[in-house]
């Protein structure tokens, strides 16, 4: 994740993070991406069932649940265990979190485990009542996907009705006093939606939006094809930083994150170079504790059968089952030679990549996305868009 708003507009500083000690545990969930030991948010699948019929999905998500779907007292062993072993968030996912009955009672049990929950969902299941209800529980924060305004947000979910249901389930959330944020993963078929989704933003007075990168994942590696030029991920990254200034302007204080592509980490910081050279080099620290891509280290993945994943998209390659060892052992477990590498790819990435100065900062990027396009899991990520001159070393 690419703090926009922390780190173009200023919302956040190195201070910030120095004063909580840098420890996960301690941290605010805001800062949690600058802390130094890297305990891993988990997102957690926990069903394959969904009312929508989304054509990016990277679970590949079903109308009904899976068989093999871990059961109540097996999802709280599993949070017991994360719990112990010190995991921040757990982030119910599916298919659609909402579309399995005891989404509320393992929620609440997390936080009564000292965790933070949040869930990833479509939003049309949250009506009055039900927002009421993850209010009450504890949820510190509610993720709601949109592609788009009702037109294209309709046709890629799948169901008409799809937008209009999402946008109540927004204002559901937020007249319960529950935090709650858009997620838009962008393509070449809704890009031009972006400007209209910060409109919504303001106009809704929503206090958070992610901007999701494409990943060729599940259906969405079908729209491989569908991601942006290089040209075009530069003009989305301005245009995301001049529209979130404007709100800032107005006294509008949104978080704004980009998510997946972590080459945005040097491109903000060089805008901020050429506009704020002070402000530059306290973001270049913050870069450097943020460390970039953390999939297998900062970020891991239980599906809904008990598989673990180095991050919610590497769905075809499995670390081990939470019903054979718990997930803090099977993170722990240096035997899994993928794994191993994933602490710190730097020493195994190829290309321009191994020759790339901003390393440190960004992590190698997305290797899930770069074995999709190449087969080579180590090969430069095709989604880079910074230029050869600007990643040669000075």
């Amino acid at each position: 994740m690419i703090g926009i708003s922390k780190l173009y507009c200023g919302t956040v500083e190195p201070s910030d993070a120095l004063r909580y000690g840098r420890k996960s545990k301690d941290l605010p969930s805001h800062l949690l991406q600058f802390a130094e030991d890297k305990k891993p948010v988990v997102v957690w699948n926990m069903t394959k069932a969904c009312n929508l019929k989304c054509a990016h999905c990277y679970a590949q998500a079903t109308a009904g649940p899976d068989k093999t779907e871990l059961s109540t007292d097996e999802a709280k062993a599993m949070i017991d265990d994360l719990a112990d072993f010190g995991s921040p968030v757990l982030l119910f996912s599916g298919g659609e979190p909402l579309m399995r009955p005891d989404l509320p009672l393992l929620a609440s049990y997390a936080v009564k485990k000292g965790m933070r929950a949040v869930i990833s969902t479509n939003g049309t299941l949250i009506d009055k009542d039900k927002a009421k209800e993850l209010k009450e529980i504890g949820l510190s924060y509610v993720g709601v996907s949109l592609d788009g305004m009702q037109e294209v947000h309709d046709r890629f979910r799948g169901v008409k009705g799809a937008f209009d249901q999402a946008v109540q389930g927004i204002r559901n959330c937020k007249e319960a006093g529950l935090k709650v944020g858009l997620r838009f993963t962008v393509f070449k078929k809704n890009a031009g939606e972006v400007p209209a989704i910060f409109d919504l933003l303001e106009a809704e007075g929503v206090p958070r939006v992610c901007f999701y990168h494409l990943v060729y994942a599940g259906r969405g590696s079908k729209l491989m094809n569908e991601d942006l030029s290089h040209k075009e991920t530069r003009e989305l990254l301005d245009l995301i930083m001049d529209r979130t200034k404007k709100l800032f302007d107005k006294g509008l204080c949104p978080e704004v994150l980009t998510v997946d592509n972590h080459a945005d980490g040097p491109y903000v910081y060089q805008r901020l170079l050429r506009e704020d050279p002070q402000r530059a080099e306290e973001v270049f620290e913050l870069l450097q504790w943020n460390e970039g891509n953390s999939s297998g280290r900062g970020i891991g993945c239980i599906s809904w059968d008990g598989e673990v994943h180095p991050d919610q998209f590497w769905r075809h390659l499995s670390l081990g089952n939470i019903r054979k060892r718990p997930f803090s052992q099977i993170w722990t477990d240096m035997e899994n030679p993928i794994l191993k590498k994933l602490k710190d790819k730097r020493p195994y990435v190829t290309g321009r990549c191994a020759e790339c100065r901003w390393l440190d900062i960004c992590g190698g990027n997305f290797r899930v996305r770069a074995e999709a396009a190449t087969g080579d899991l180590w090969s430069p990520d095709p989604a880079c868009y910074l230029t050869d001159e600007e990643i040669k070393k000075p």
